[in-house]
């Protein structure tokens, strides 16, 4: 487990270092998404922090204040991350990105669709891990919810629980949020005997206690530790394994007694979910209870997994439709370059001759790829703004196109 940690920070400084481990953190069954029809998602996060370095994404723009300053910080970028709005963030700042590469006398790089897809998961993910934790804010927390009368935080509190300052299970977030889960219903029992309420956290509330709780931890690296988003084929096995399925549906995989758990899962971070599922802990308890199933037990491994499945199943949250797609391509300004069954000007080719696309990152690297016409000397034309659904949408027509040849 120790392999799979790393903050965002970190996760960052690797395409610097020249990282060589290169671990697939997004991919979904095709069973998954077949019943979707969407394509399967196989992107790799930590190849795509490479492609961030390598083909000179970190001279403009930082991650978390690691990188350049030319463009936005993208760990900053809005909340939803979804394939298509990345891959519409980057086509409609295109022109004003290579204008100032122009300036700044950087070629604009060149991206294959593997690079583009590892590029965008990478992106994807960051909305995955947690700033650092307020230490003063954890330690009021630890108080005021009266964790204190069963845990001990630097020698101070109660016996009932575990030392959590020596304890060898709360080490990143994946660890704490899966320790949660496993003691809750005898946490909940403790407090319930003692008087206690059982407190309600939110994530930001989590990750400022984890904060407090590492303070008093020995030998572990300066800094906050996260764990990379989970293997998201292992997960959906967890799902069904652990019986998650029998009362929550995940876009058709299990049943409807309880929320849809994707519709949550890209939502927020992995201590926003952890929050969650320590909230939902006792009604969940009760139903599979009345259900006679047994409570499953997670590792961190198992959890790390689990909740990469559910954030991945949003990676393509917005299904295109070919034939608005159709109709994008004919309101949306690309006849102004291109014709399609003999309609526009053609001076960028016929879109059914155009080279065959079968996935979205195809695609997408060939709106990178997109040769402006200022830069071969022509007329500048007005540049589509295009929101997500509409890539989207362009997406499904031209795989449609390559379809039928």
């Amino acid at each position: 487990m120790r392999s799979r940690l790393l903050d965002r920070r970190r996760l960052a400084q690797w395409y610097l270092i020249g990282a060589a481990c290169l671990v697939p953190v997004l991919a979904c069954p095709a069973t998954t998404l077949a019943a979707q029809e969407r394509p399967l998602p196989t992107q790799n996060a930590m190849a795509g922090a490479r492609v961030f370095g390598s083909e000179g994404c970190v001279k403009c723009h930082a991650i978390d204040g690691l990188g350049g300053t030319e463009g936005p910080d993208l760990a900053s970028f809005p909340t939803s991350r979804t394939f298509y709005d990345l891959a519409a963030a980057m086509w409609n700042h295109l022109p004003a990105m290579v204008t100032r590469m122009r300036e700044l006398g950087i070629s604009k790089p060149h991206l294959s669709e593997r690079e583009t897809g590892d590029l965008i998961a990478f992106l994807f993910s960051l909305n995955y891990f947690d700033t650092a934790g307020d230490t003063a804010s954890g330690r009021a927390l630890f108080d005021e919810n009266r964790c204190i009368l069963c845990h001990q935080v630097g020698g101070v509190g109660g016996v009932v629980g575990p030392n959590l300052s020596i304890s060898g299970t709360i080490q990143a977030p994946i660890e704490f949020a899966t320790a949660m889960w496993n003691h809750g219903p005898a946490m909940s029992e403790a407090m319930q005997a003692r008087g206690v309420a059982r407190p309600r956290f939110t994530g930001s509330q989590l990750r400022d206690l984890i904060a407090y709780i590492k303070t008093d931890k020995e030998g572990l690296p300066s800094g906050p530790l996260y764990v990379l988003p989970g293997l998201a084929g292992e997960g959906r096995q967890v799902f069904v394994e652990k019986t998650c399925n029998n009362c929550h549906d995940v876009e058709g995989l299990g049943a409807h007694a309880a929320p849809d758990l994707a519709d949550r899962g890209v939502s927020g971070s992995l201590l926003t979910f952890a929050a969650a599922m320590w909230n939902k802990a006792p009604a969940m308890t009760a139903s599979m209870r009345a259900k006679g199933l047994s409570v499953p037990s997670l590792t961190p491994t198992e959890m790390a997994d689990l909740v990469g499945y559910l954030y991945s199943v949003k990676y393509f949250t917005q299904s295109g439709d070919a034939r608005r797609g159709r109709q994008r391509v004919r309101t949306r300004g690309c006849l102004a370059c291109h014709t399609l069954d003999g309609r526009g000007t053609g001076g960028a080719g016929e879109f059914r001759d155009m080279p065959r696309f079968t996935t979205p990152a195809a695609i997408t690297a060939a709106l990178w790829n997109h040769v402006l016409l200022g830069e071969q000397g022509g007329t500048a034309v007005d540049w589509p703004v295009l929101k997500a659904g509409e890539i989207a949408d362009l997406a499904a027509f031209l795989m449609s196109l390559s379809a039928g040849r």
